[in-house]
């Protein structure tokens, strides 16, 4: 169902694409938007290893939370910062794709759970994470996606 990496030699496990999820702070994370057009935009997010799904949150509406009712299949990308070799000037990079299904998380309790979770990766003390969720947790549309497929590769950028 989903397309296999062209350049094999380039691609790398599923681990460590897990790898990059669980390391990475941003993504970019495409629905299908508003007629037709692709619609990316940058998020934070976590990456639940335990469940294999990731969490990020959003305001209750706007064109992304739309675009997810009217079809929830997505497409996250995340990458590293890379690294150069002595002497190169091309960078190595590890990406990871995932495609899976988009859910607004309507349950008060998990959105809350999840979202101190996603905020502690974040923010630097629980103290300022316990403020921001009493300030606005009734306005945060949590979103988890349900994997269906990951995958990975290193590249040079030559």
């Amino acid at each position: 169902m989903f397309r296999k990496i062209r350049r094999t030699k380039s691609e790398i496990s599923v681990e460590e694409a897990k790898i990059l999820l669980k390391n990475n702070k941003r993504a970019a994370f495409s629905v299908n938007g508003d007629n037709g057009y692709p619609f990316t935009i940058p998020i934070n997010f976590y990456y639940d290893e335990n469940e294999n799904k990731i969490y990020f949150h959003s305001a209750k509406s706007g064109h992304k939370i739309d675009s997810i009712k009217a079809s929830n299949k997505v497409c996250f990308t995340t990458w590293d910062d890379g690294y150069l070799d002595e002497g190169d000037w091309a960078y190595h990079v590890s990406s990871c794709v995932v495609y899976g299904r988009a859910i607004l998380v309507e349950d008060r309790k998990i959105t809350e759970e999840k979202v101190r979770t996603l905020a502690m990766k974040y923010y630097p003390t629980t103290k300022e994470v316990e403020q921001e969720i009493q300030k606005s947790i009734d306005r945060v549309q949590l979103v988890v996606i349900e994997i269906e497929h990951i995958s990975g590769k290193k590249v040079h950028e030559k």
